[in-house]
């Protein structure tokens, strides 16, 4: 048979080809549905499964056709890239290498059948060119499974280093994390050894004989505030073991948290004026929300607590509000104290400022062009109105703020913070305002 008369029944067989198309996919179709090896077809759609097939039939019709052997490589070429997207689709849904590869075997025994049927279609046919066709289709599906695996394997390896990063980074911050509770467990050690040195050092003044009665009364005080000291510290760590151990439960009811608030800071207010601070509240009311009355006043009493403790001039701003849309209420805690840069502040106070950044950084990323910049604060925070403390944050406020955010995982609150050395401090805690499958 003349190579022009051969070239003809090549372009008729490809012709044939495009006309069968439909049929011959949805016959490869059947043919995986069938499979019982094969059952991650059946979750996606018909035009996901075939995907870039119809792009690797068309180089194939093109390698048929083709009269030289450039257009003959270009169509090969065409064949491996399309069988390459097509690998990356496969494992994008969730395919295994098996799977694709027993799926390129059905489509080589429908395209070998689609032969069959032109060749009883046409008799005269020459088997050669016939030949040559068979032998251009096991390249296709050879290369076709090659290419596929090659691409699956790629991705399959990018992935797997990228699990491998995944896993450096939250070991490395695991480490991070325990090397901040070993510092905060030493700080709290320290302290309790100075309290209890203190505590010491007043008892044996007062058993002393001889000693003046002025003395003995200045003695006397400092020993029952090393007490009080010392049981706080150690109600702290009680209550930060029982957190940590999972011993602390919700207990959640309809709640005025407005009222609840109000009430605190009346009560604390006394405290704040023997310092000579202001302890302000302010915010809606009433205000109902779902939530753990005795834990919402615990976060209140330990942020305030906190405030007063390291503010001596200006004092401390307690507000609340619902957020525009009603699904969360926001407690702020503010003071106009001295701040911190994270090398002055106490581990969890380091880590509240970097994840509070972090989470303003994805906000900005997020955020609609028209919503490039984070909306504003309810609480704008206070200026500072207190030099830079001499000694670094006690054991006692890093406790008070770890107990804080445990309380905040228990109630699904966040947690940010804001402030910067020379400014004061913003605590904002974000509640929901209604717990799903609550009664």
């Amino acid at each position: 048979m003349p190579d022009t008369e051969a070239a003809s029944a090549l372009t008729q067989l490809a012709a044939f080809l495009a006309q069968r198309r439909k049929p011959l996919l949805s016959q490869w179709r059947r043919a995986v549905d069938r499979d019982p090896e094969l059952t991650t077809a059946s979750t996606i759609t018909r035009a996901q499964f075939i995907d870039h097939i119809p792009d690797v039939l068309d180089a194939f019709e093109w390698r048929l056709t083709a009269r030289t052997s450039g257009e003959r490589a270009l169509a090969r070429e065409d064949e491996k890239e399309s069988a390459a997207a097509h690998g990356r689709h496969r494992w994008l849904q969730g395919y295994n290498q098996p799977e694709t590869m027993r799926e390129w075997g059905h489509l080589h025994l429908c395209l070998l059948q689609a032969l069959d049927d032109f060749q009883a279609l046409h008799p005269d046919v020459d088997a050669a060119a016939l030949r040559d066709a068979r032998r251009d289709l096991v390249r296709l599906c050879s290369e076709g499974v090659t290419a596929s695996a090659a691409r699956h394997a790629r991705l399959q390896q990018s992935e797997a280093a990228s699990r491998l990063r995944d896993l450096q980074s939250a070991l490395a911050q695991l480490q991070e994390l325990e090397h901040e509770r070993a510092v905060a467990w030493r700080e709290a050690a320290h302290d309790l050894r100075g309290h209890a040195q203190t505590i010491a050092s007043a008892s044996a003044m007062l058993m002393r004989d001889n000693v003046p009665e002025e003395h003995r009364n200045r003695v006397s005080e400092t020993f029952q505030l090393g007490l009080r000291s010392l049981n706080k510290l150690l109600t702290d760590l009680m209550d930060q073991a029982r957190l940590e151990a999972g011993h602390e439960h919700r207990h959640l009811e309809h709640i005025d948290v407005a009222a609840l608030l109000k009430e605190y800071v009346d009560a604390a207010r006394p405290m704040a004026a023997e310092k000579g601070l202001f302890l302000l509240g302010k915010g809606a009311a009433p205000l109902m929300v779902e939530g753990d009355a005795a834990k919402i006043q615990r976060i209140v009493q330990n942020l305030v607590l906190n405030a007063l403790k390291v503010t001596e001039q200006g004092g401390v701003r307690v507000t609340w509000e619902a957020t525009e849309d009603g699904p969360q209420w926001i407690l702020c805690v503010q003071d106009t104290g001295p701040g911190f840069n994270r090398a002055a502040a106490s581990p969890i106070e380091r880590v509240l400022k970097h994840a509070t950044d972090d989470a303003h950084d994805v906000e900005q990323h997020n955020a609609p062009p028209h919503q490039a910049t984070v909306q504003s604060d309810p609480a704008p925070t206070l200026a500072s109105r207190t030099p830079a403390p001499s000694r670094p944050a006690s054991a006692g406020e890093g406790i008070g703020l770890s107990i804080v955010k445990r309380l905040c995982e228990l109630l699904e609150a966040s947690l940010e913070l804001e402030t910067s050395e020379g400014e004061g401090t913003t605590f904002r805690v974000i509640f929901p305002r209604q717990y799903p499958g609550a009664g």
